[in-house]
């Protein structure tokens, strides 16, 4: 085989696992958790025989831990880009924003969580968000008290279970999602703002 007929056979494969985990997350979206994924459904939906399915996944886990990923490699996280000229409060509402954009993936990731049978990486940037947190630590962003582990897992948590529970919790203040979005929004920049104003004023 020539090396253009590899390359060609490569794309191939990868378009067919595509179509897969696109369908996966279209009929997880649809029939939502407890429904569970049929990887029968997944592949007539996708128009792939069904034993290519297993064929390049082997596992439903495996299928949506594919789609994490890809979906999670595809979008660059500027939030958390190495740049000193942006300061923490700026990329905490970068990420605040990616994560409601992004709130499908977040979905997955508690669903593949929930499931314990697939592993999956939460943090899959954890040293280059470590790094940054520590500039910004270093320059007086973030108080040289706070543990720079403890605000990384508390702020992914806070993302994950925001997106996760948003259109339940607007539901039951009977408002719409994208009003609380923004007054989530509001709030994160609003305590931000306030412990930036608390540490820079001189105590008595």
């Amino acid at each position: 085989m020539s090396r253009e007929e590899r390359g060609a056979s490569a794309a191939g494969a990868n378009e067919t696992a595509l179509k897969l985990e696109r369908a996966a997350l279209r009929l997880l979206k649809k029939d939502g958790v407890l429904a569970g994924l049929n990887l029968r459904e997944v592949a007539d939906l996708a128009g792939i025989n069904r034993g290519l399915v297993y064929h390049y996944f082997g596992s439903r886990g495996e299928l949506l831990r594919s789609a994490l990923r890809r979906g999670s490699d595809r979008r660059h996280d500027a939030y958390w880009a190495s740049d000193e000229s942006v300061g923490f409060v700026e990329r905490i509402g970068r990420m605040f924003a990616q994560s409601i954009k992004n709130a499908e993936q977040g979905r997955l990731a508690a669903i593949l969580l929930i499931d314990g049978q697939t592993k999956i990486r939460m943090m899959p940037r954890r040293e280059q968000t470590q790094r940054d947190l520590k500039v910004d630590q270093e320059a007086g962003r973030i108080s040289s008290e706070i543990d720079l582990v403890a605000l990384h897992a508390f702020i992914q948590s806070l993302s994950m279970g925001y997106v996760v529970a948003r259109k339940q919790l607007a539901a039951e203040f009977g408002i719409g999602v994208r009003d609380l979005d923004g007054r989530m929004a509001d709030l994160l920049q609003q305590l931000l703002a306030e412990d930036r104003k608390d540490r820079a004023e001189p105590s008595d």
